[in-house]
């Protein structure tokens, strides 16, 4: 199960490393602000974390919600220490409302990856 929440926590971080380098290509060489992209960024956010959610289920195949929360909360954990060990800085209310909900997104992917995946289906 370690390793399920290990390969969703890896594309997770691997489509934000993708969208980033995106966004800055856009930032850079067209006139769009950051506060222009805002709820893009945000909407993309929630989808890697839905995406690595249904990851992590479809490779462990079982206990979606569980793997799904535990994804979520492993990233929340990675994004927490960095901001505090590297900006000194805690999580403030609106953060964690926001970290809150990629939780729950995640948990509703894992949800989907275990019942999607092709071995735990009975036809």
């Amino acid at each position: 199960m370690s390793v399920a929440v290990l390969y969703g926590v890896g594309s997770i971080f691997a489509i934000a490393v993708i969208a980033s380098f995106l966004f800055s290509i856009l930032l850079r060489f067209t006139s769009l602000t950051e506060s222009s992209l805002t709820y893009v960024i945000m909407i993309v956010s929630f989808i890697s974390l839905f995406i690595g959610g249904f990851i992590s289920g479809g490779k462990g195949q079982k206990q979606g919600l569980f793997l799904g929360g535990s994804t979520g909360l492993m990233y929340l954990l990675v994004v927490f220490l960095f901001q505090y060990l590297g900006h000194d800085a805690l999580f403030t209310l609106k953060q964690w409302i926001y970290y809150g909900c990629f939780v729950i997104t995640a948990m509703m992917g894992g949800v989907l990856g275990v019942n999607m995946s092709s071995e735990s289906r009975t036809n």
